[in-house]
């Protein structure tokens, strides 16, 4: 019966466990929105990782698909942030992500390298459909390191390439883009190839409002001398002009009009580094021609006062009192900072008060504001902190802390020097001592 028994529980423990389906998420990319649009390279990767799991008895349990994105880094990728923060929640809801190729999901191998230790630790898997690596073979680390340099030497060869093409694009006329400035629009004037070749036009509406704005610059509106940025914001928003999608009118939006040379008729091209905002040595950048919506004259007009209140051009204004709750203080009617402002009255005594920020910025259609003398509310708030922190108690308390951080530097100073007068006055009693032996004849004095 023994022998049976054990017979019997040999039989069981050699019998291999069960298969578990693991759980499979697909992820496809394509790099550009006409490859999306083209709806072939999308499905084609999403049918083969399908087959790819049924073959090897995966269960698919989602996808995630990006379209017309760079696989150069993780910016600019919501599918693959989703992706990644639903791998690592700890719910574990996937065992596998399934990848046509490398170049599907990274072309930056050391980005790859980051989100594939990142995934280990919560026992998710990376797998290249087409590239099949393991992670415990060496040689197939090392392939996989090959393929992923030679995919990011391809992508910067690729960028180069395209770079080029744009910046022939540009010396021949066309526009480089899909969304033209305030104030253009684009029409496609012939087909190229597989590409429509399009060239900026006017936009007699916003050209129109463009115009207004380097009037109110360079002029003003007749009832004033010509306007600050911020004045022509409030002009603008006052009386409902709005941007192109709809929105009020804003510091950033208005300055970058008034400072591109494109409405001068001068387009230019490859100006900055597309990642780092860098600009480019003059030598790279392609100078084109543009309709003409403000004349030359004027577009220069406008530059001249808006370099001179630069502040990278010009010194910065003394400031002969005390600014204290500049960036501290806010207005409780929208949440807005206060900031400072002046203003001189007909006998030409200066008055500076705090007043809402967005008020001042975007007009009083964003926020009513409020004007409060710059005196009246440092003396409120100085009031307060008096009757709050310097009482009896509290001055004696910080006093006292004064005392003890006072004491707990000069106390082992302190202590040195004690010490270096007790052995000082031991030096003395012992040279004493050595001269009544000299003089009694005791000792000698080479000794």
């Amino acid at each position: 019966m023994a022998r049976r028994a054990s017979r019997q529980s040999s039989a069981v423990s050699t019998t291999p466990p069960a298969h578990r389906q693991l759980r499979a998420v697909a992820y496809t990319r394509v790099s550009t929105g006409p490859q999306a649009e083209a709806d072939l390279s999308l499905p084609d990767q999403r049918n083969q990782i399908a087959e790819w799991c049924l073959a090897n008895d995966h269960v698919l349990v989602g996808e995630y698909e990006e379209r017309g994105a760079s696989a150069t880094s993780e910016k600019g990728r919501p599918q693959l942030a989703a992706l990644l923060e639903r791998a690592c929640d700890g719910s574990r809801p996937f065992d596998l992500i399934v990848v046509h190729s490398f170049s599907r999901f990274f072309r930056n191998n050391f980005l790859f390298e980051g989100v594939r230790r990142r995934l280990k630790k919560h026992d998710v898997r990376v797998v290249l459909m087409t590239q099949p690596f393991t992670e415990e073979d060496s040689a197939h680390v090392l392939a996989r390191n090959i393929f992923g340099l030679f995919d990011k030497y391809q992508s910067q060869e690729n960028s180069k390439h395209v770079l080029r093409s744009m910046k022939e694009n540009a010396r021949q006329g066309y526009w480089n883009g899909s969304m033209p400035p305030f104030g253009y629009r684009t029409i496609e004037t012939e087909q190229k190839g597989k590409r429509l070749k399009k060239i900026l036009a006017i936009d007699p509406v916003e050209a129109e409002l463009v115009r207004l704005i380097y009037r109110l610059i360079g002029e003003g509106d007749g009832r004033s001398g010509p306007l600050g940025v911020k004045s022509v914001c409030n002009w603008l928003n006052e009386r409902g002009h709005v941007t192109r999608t709809g929105a009020r009118w804003g510091i950033g939006p208005l300055h970058d009009i008034l400072t591109r040379p494109l409405y001068a008729g001068t387009y230019q091209f490859n100006r900055r580094e597309a990642k780092t905002r860098q600009l480019k040595a003059q030598a790279e950048v392609i100078e084109s021609t543009a309709p003409v919506i403000v004349t030359p004259d004027l577009y220069q007009a406008v530059q001249d006062p808006l370099r001179s209140r630069r502040p990278s051009e010009a010194p910065p204004r003394e400031v002969t009192v005390p600014i204290l709750l500049t960036g501290i203080a806010k207005w409780a009617a929208c949440g807005g900072g206060m900031t400072l402002r002046t203003g001189t009255s007909s006998t030409g005594r200066v008055y500076r008060y705090y007043t809402c920020s967005p008020a001042m910025r975007m007009g009083k259609r964003t926020c009513p504001g409020t004007n409060i003398a710059m005196t009246k509310l440092d003396d409120l708030v100085t009031t307060a902190l008096v009757g709050r922190l310097l009482t009896t108690d509290r001055v004696q308390e910080i006093l006292s802390g004064l005392v003890a951080r006072r004491q707990s530097r000069v106390g082992p100073a302190q202590a040195r020097i004690q010490a270096l007068a007790t052995e000082e006055a031991e030096a003395e009693v012992r040279l004493k001592r050595l001269y009544a032996s000299i003089e009694a004849g005791v000792a000698d004095l080479s000794d």
